[in-house]
């Protein structure tokens, strides 16, 4: 059995109750409280070991309605020219701090929430460009502070599963990774999905789950090539992106914004493949179908909206003293985000952070 590219983290293993504490309570708090931030803040609170204790917003309305709704202690906004969040990095009473800004404020919203002491699990993508991601590694080491991004599905029993089974050799040698993700977003210039200012774009928003099959069943490729197709102010709409690998391996990723793609999965190689269930960044269920006719179905409870297990990550490695997650280390995000500057390199899209010095 080869290993496993991706760790497993204990939280995935069989058996292992995501919601039971692991240690000492830790007290959350919430920075842009929009859709996502809402169903994260809900697996949060099913963790037994959990407090929501604040929340953060550029509006007052926005924080004290999201608080209530939930159940935080104290909510933040921008007053007397102090942004929210940093109110919220002021508060002595939080621990971590979840960050659901744009992309393009991750940087800066971090930083800030490290140099204060507090720990972090911020949303994907970590930054807009390696650069940015180094930095934010540099600022937490310098603080001893945890720091991870939030890429979610590593730590699924579903995905770790599928890890389980390529790196057990049923399928031979893997040859060939197939993913894709999309759905239709109406063109609006204030939305932050097509504002070149916020990092938007299929690619940054996107990539990171087709890119976690190929990176989990084949590594780091040795060459990348990528296709785009861009708005007038250089907005990528959707893009194809081919992986090769020394082996002779490929995987090739689809995402889009304009397009409601399947969300399919599939592993091939060379004695079978693998298919994960729609959408591939939360399968329920896996398909293995081997050459030599045998089939089979295994799947997987969902909880909450299944963030649980990060969510456990997150709260496991803090207790335990760790600066850094040994399933989603800073090493791995950071060479995430270089893949994507080479990606973006190619096909034209360009941020002004690209060109800021950190």
């Amino acid at each position: 059995m080869r290993q496993h590219i991706l760790p497993v983290p204990p939280c995935a293993e069989p058996g292992v109750d995501p919601l039971a504490a692991t240690g000492k309570n830790l007290r959350w708090g919430v920075v842009a409280p929009g859709q996502i931030a809402r169903r994260v803040t809900a697996d949060i609170a099913l963790l037994e070991d959990s407090v929501l204790q604040a929340v953060s917003s550029r509006s007052e309305a926005n924080a004290a309605n999201f608080a209530e709704e939930f159940g935080f202690i104290s909510s933040y906004s921008d007053s007397n020219g102090v942004s929210g969040y940093q109110h919220l990095f002021n508060d002595p009473n939080v621990d971590v701090v979840y960050i659901a800004t744009p992309h393009s404020q991750h940087r800066e919203v971090a930083e800030a929430a490290l140099t204060a002491g507090k720990h972090v699990l911020c949303e994907k993508p970590f930054t807009v460009n390696a650069a940015e991601a180094r930095a934010l590694a540099e600022v937490a080491a310098a603080n001893g502070v945890f720091l991870m991004e939030a890429v979610w599905t590593r730590f699924l029993p579903s995905i770790n599963r599928a890890w389980d089974i390529i790196g057990s050799g049923e399928l031979g040698e893997i040859r060939w990774v197939q993913a894709d993700l999309g759905f239709v977003s109406a063109y609006d210039r204030n939305s932050r999905l097509w504002d070149p200012a916020a990092g938007g774009g299929a690619l940054l928003d996107l990539a990171v789950y087709p890119l976690t099959w190929a990176l989990g069943a084949l590594g780091f490729p040795a060459h990348t090539a990528a296709q785009a197709t861009l708005t007038d102010d250089g907005v990528d709409m959707g893009n194809v992106l081919t992986l090769s690998y020394e082996n002779g391996a490929n995987a090739q990723l689809i995402t889009s914004i304009v397009a409601a793609c399947p969300g399919t999965a599939t592993v091939s190689g060379s004695a079978g493949w693998l298919k994960a269930s729609t959408p591939q960044c939360n399968p329920s269920d896996l398909t293995i179908t081997t050459t030599d006719g045998r089939s089979r179905v295994e799947a997987f409870e969902q909880i909450g909206s299944n963030y649980v297990y990060q969510l456990r990550e997150v709260t496991r490695c803090i207790q335990d003293g760790l600066t850094e997650s040994p399933t989603m280390p800073w090493a791995h995000s950071i060479a995430t985000m270089a893949l994507l500057d080479d990606i973006r390199e190619q096909v034209g899209i360009r941020y002004a952070s690209d060109q800021v010095t950190v």
